[in-house]
């Protein structure tokens, strides 16, 4: 009989300040549109396979299977896939924390994870399937889970971590919400649908996101459609009508009405404007 033996003699490190606020699995189909956009998170981005690449600051970037594309908070950024090899990825969303990157001062980094492949996309899968499940303790084994990856992260890079000393206040509903107007925009969705989904007082939520982001959640809502149809005005045949029924706008008329207070023009004139120069590569939203 042999036996190792290891002992832990040092007292555990204590619990940090940085959250989880969300971890999802994306696929980019021919419908989708990207959009640049900044959050008050950092998030962590990995490619399980497909091809494309990262708008980040203005510039763009490639990326293939097994990148880890690490986005510190309010850096613009999104992600273009290419049609022939769609790019799907999972990302996380952690609250209270900055990632330093080496002697870099940069904001965000790509970098090539295929030797730990199986490691971290195990951890991944792992993390999904908690927070789907949501069981009794979800939260703490996805903390522990986020934990273990960062640590990972750390040991195999030049990565450094900062926790902040006054973490964010973005709250977890409003987060939630957020991602949802972000991801359903054409979708009929009222303030009581978003106060079901979060789970509190649709007054409540209204005045939590309003306090969180400085404009309220229909605004919001409003403004990510006009986005997406700024997009559509430049790139597509669409008429008007076609297009304010893919975006969700009750009547073609409140959609002039909603993009005239936005953007200071009709739609029509946007598209005119747009033809007779050159054709924007991405439509912007920025948070307020």
């Amino acid at each position: 009989m042999s036996t190792e033996r290891f002992d832990i003699r040092h007292a555990p490190a204590p619990r940090e300040s940085f959250r989880l606020l969300y971890i999802s699995k994306s696929k980019f189909g021919g419908d989708w549109n990207s959009t640049a956009h900044t959050h008050s998170c950092t998030e962590l981005f990995y490619c399980l396979s497909g091809e494309g690449q990262f708008y980040l600051s203005g510039q763009l970037y490639p990326v293939k299977p097994d990148d880890m594309i690490i986005v510190n908070p309010q850096v613009e950024h999104t992600e273009l896939s290419l049609n022939a090899s769609p790019l799907e990825y999972i990302v996380l969303g952690v609250a209270g924390i900055e990632i330093l990157f080496g002697k870099s001062d940069s904001s965000y980094a790509i970098f090539n994870c295929r030797k730990n492949r199986e490691r971290m996309v195990t951890l991944l899968h792992m993390l999904l399937a908690e927070a789907d499940r949501s069981l009794d303790g979800c939260e703490t084994v996805c903390q522990d889970l986020l934990e273990v990856l960062l640590i990972w992260l750390v040991r195999c890079t030049t990565l450094s971590l900062q926790v902040e000393e006054t973490p964010r206040s973005d709250s977890r509903e409003c987060v939630e919400i957020k991602r949802y107007l972000d991801s359903n925009y054409r979708e009929d969705i009222s303030l009581d649908i978003l106060a079901e989904i979060a789970h509190i007082n649709k007054y409540y939520l209204a005045h939590t996101f309003q306090k969180e982001y400085g404009i309220s959640p229909i605004t919001y809502l409003n403004r990510r459609r006009i986005e997406e149809s700024k997009y559509m005005l430049g790139n597509t045949g669409y008429s008007l009508a076609q297009i304010s029924e893919l975006m969700g706008f009750s009547s073609p008329s409140y959609f002039s009405q909603c993009f005239r207070k936005a953007e200071g023009l009709t739609p029509n004139e946007y598209r005119r404007q747009v033809r007779q120069g050159q054709r924007p590569a991405l439509s912007k939203r920025h948070e307020a």
